[in-house]
């Protein structure tokens, strides 16, 4: 997923979008835990799209509150 993607959804499918991650990454950890883990680097990825998601919530956050 790249930042101009994430950038195009709006609050909803923001917040949707990290709560959809989130249960990626927690269901990845169980993966890895129980030996089942196909794609180690997955984990990696998914960790820095959530800090992407995260990262836009809190600059529109920002910009709200500035103005």
């Amino acid at each position: 997923m790249k930042a101009n993607e994430v950038r195009n959804l709006n609050e909803k499918e923001l917040a949707q979008k990290l709560d959809d991650l989130k249960t990626e990454l927690f269901n990845l950890r169980f993966q890895l835990a129980a030996g089942q883990l196909e794609n180690p680097m997955r984990i990696r990825q998914v960790r820095r799209d959530i800090a992407r998601v995260k990262t836009i919530m809190r600059e529109r956050e920002l910009d709200i509150n500035t103005q």
